[in-house]
């Protein structure tokens, strides 16, 4: 009498594949190549304006090693206050705008026609990049900081609000539970059990958002926002490399400044 045959089982295994049908997934890819072949062929390279460029991104460069930091200081000096100022304040505006947004924007806790409202606002303030609201603000109000003050304050609603909803929707619900079990209404719901879970996470938000908004004022200044932004688009159409070179290590050193001090508090509140 002969043992009976075990079945062989394979020794190692493999991830199966996305899409189980071989010609279909070959298919995809091939498709997928070729899109993409299409595409990078359909854009149109000016070579002579490309070794142009070469030429003057070699003295841009050159400017790095010998900045002016002398030629425009009171222009920098006073795109630099312009900027910091816009930084600031549309971040301490933005944020106090944000926090009930926010609250409002979070199921757990909201009434579903709040809700509503609430993501509404932060839909319509994270659809546009900011540049294209500067444009806007810049042809309502004016050239200036003003608009820029704007600009970076409906930035922040956006990006504060929406961060901040997702985190009370993620709070530990038994402190919530336990506040309620006491008989407290919502607006005691929300100062003693979600405020204390969030408010460092808030905190280290808001300095995150404050370093994001001072790199932005330099962005929006070159559409006429005021800020180092529109110092900045100065000395690159005048040709003056070596004072944009002196002005983008300026704000390198503050964003990096900002970037230690963020860190630092946000390990203090921890």
């Amino acid at each position: 009498m002969t043992a009976a045959t075990s079945p062989s089982f394979p020794t190692t295994w493999s991830r199966p594949p996305f899409i189980k049908r071989s010609w279909l997934r070959w298919t995809l890819y091939f498709g997928a190549l070729l899109y993409m072949v299409l595409a990078v062929g359909s854009v149109e390279v000016n070579w002579t304006r490309v070794w142009e460029g070469l030429d003057r991104g070699l003295r841009f460069i050159q400017g790095f090693l010998l900045p002016d930091f002398t030629s425009r200081w009171e222009d920098i000096l006073i795109g630099m206050e312009e900027s910091l100022t816009m930084a600031v304040t549309s971040t301490v505006v933005g944020v106090a705008i944000s926090v009930p947004i926010g609250i409002g924007a979070a199921r757990n806790i909201a009434p579903l026609p709040v809700y509503a409202v609430c993501r509404a606002i932060i839909a319509l303030s994270r659809s546009f990049q900011e540049i294209i609201i500067a444009i806007l603000f810049v042809a309502m109000f004016g050239f200036g900081p003003f608009a820029g003050f704007l600009t970076l304050s409906f930035a922040t609603i956006g990006f504060l609000a929406k961060l901040l909803a997702e985190d009370i929707e993620d709070i530990d619900e038994s402190q919530a539970e336990a506040i309620r079990a006491t008989g407290a209404g919502w607006w005691q719901i929300v100062t003693y059990a979600i405020q204390p879970q969030v408010m460092p996470r808030l905190i280290g938000l808001s300095l995150y958002r404050l370093d994001i908004n001072f790199r932005e004022s330099a962005v929006i200044g070159i559409v006429g926002a005021g800020g180092i932004g529109a110092t900045l688009n100065t000395a690159m159409d005048r040709y003056e490399y070596d004072s944009a070179a002196a002005i983008l290590i300026l704000i390198i050193l503050i964003v990096m400044a900002a970037e230690y001090s963020s860190g630092y508090v946000r390990k203090w509140l921890q």
